[in-house]
Formats: C-alpha cells, sequence, structure tokens
C-alpha cells in the first residue's frame, strides 16, 4: 500500500494533479489532502519525500526499520503561465517519479 502526505498540507487536492493522472490513465480514487501526522505511529518499509524543499524540512520520525529515499522534484503547483505551461509542468513532475519508480522500485 502506498500513502501520501505532506508536512504543510494545502487543504485540497490540486486539480491539476487530478487532470494529470487520469491523462496518464492512472485511478485517482478517493483522494484528500492531509498531514504525516495522520501516520504517526505507522511502520512503513520505504518512506520517499519529492518535493524541491522537503529535504531540509523537519521530517516526522517514523519507528521501525524502512529505507528512506529523497527524490528531488519541482512542486508543479508552483508553477504560473499558460494552461500549457502548467499542464507540461504537472506531465514533467509526473513523468520524473514514474521513471524513478520504474527504475529503482520495480
Amino acid at each position: 500500500m502506498a500513502v501520501s502526505a505532506g508536512s504543510k498540507p494545502a487543504g485540497y487536492i490540486h486539480p491539476k494533479s487530478i487532470e494529470t493522472l487520469e491523462r496518464h490513465n492512472i485511478n485517482v480514487g478517493n483522494p484528500r489532502s492531509k498531514s504525516w501526522d495522520e501516520y504517526d505511529g505507522t511502520n512503513f518499509d520505504l518512506v520517499i519525500t519529492v518535493c524541491d524543499a522537503a529535504a531540509a524540512e523537519s521530517c516526522p520520525v517514523f519507528l521501525g526499520k524502512h529505507e528512506k529515499l529523497h527524490w528531488g522534484t519541482p512542486d508543479p503547483a508552483t508553477v504560473s503561465g499558460t494552461e500549457e505551461e502548467i499542464n507540461a509542468a504537472f506531465d514533467e513532475a509526473f513523468n520524473m517519479l514514474k521513471a524513478r519508480i520504474e527504475s529503482e522500485l520495480l
């Protein structure tokens, strides 16, 4: 099982995130914005931080044995411009993460 959470959740899922995943035939289910505090006490096999700034942030303590990776990925939600430029930023982040998953985890 995979989960996603952040240190400072926005309180909503960016619509372009949903659009990007659907465009790439990923079932989005029922996503919601959540804090990593929700997973306090959860044991993980692997913890991956993805935002460019995440490596410099204070990270929570996840108990148990787990591997920790940092995959610096520019946050597409910070991009402004035309719809095509914003879509390209979300696609770039998607493709970066997809490539890392396929090369390192599969």
